[in-house]
């Protein structure tokens, strides 16, 4: 039992916060363009500050997907992958750490005091252990592709 919890809440916790964003990815939210529209306009590719919501969208539903079937390790190093893109991006860019909030007539009525950027420290810190538990066990995904390519040298 205390096994089985050891892996399935760090898992329903990256699940949840991958597929609670996708309503926000998914419909256009002010937060969305916002967030993505800065991203956008910083890297000068505006197709990302379009359809970057939607790119990241699928990529954590794909995430979401994985951590449930055998390649769970796969799923958590994706959300490591997603996460590290997002903490670098609110670090390194001037979308920053403390996002707005919007009102429905998509005003800014606050913000979140950071909690976006630490829910994706989490989801990551989650996803590494995830992904070291996947590696250190003989039977995981991860562990599976390193002996691979140590055997055949890729």
């Amino acid at each position: 039992m205390k096994q089985s919890l050891i892996k399935y809440v760090p898992t329903v916790f990256i699940a949840f916060v991958f597929v609670q964003s996708l309503f926000f990815k998914f419909t256009g939210s002010y937060e969305t363009d916002y967030i993505f529209g800065v991203l956008g306009a910083w890297s000068g590719l505006g197709f990302f500050g379009n359809y970057g919501g939607y790119i990241i969208g699928v990529a954590e539903l794909i995430a979401s997907i994985l951590l449930f079937t055998r390649f769970h390790g796969l799923g958590a190093l994706m959300a490591m992958g997603i996460m590290t893109g997002a903490i670098f991006f609110h670090l390194f860019t001037p979308l920053g750490v403390v996002m707005p909030e919007f009102s429905e007539a998509g005003e800014v009525i606050g913000n979140d005091g950071g909690l976006l950027f630490t829910m994706a420290c989490f989801v990551w810190l989650s996803g590494a252990f995830l992904a070291i538990r996947d590696f250190q066990n003989p039977q995981g995904t991860l562990n599976k592709i390193a002996r691979n390519i140590v055997n055949h040298g890729a």
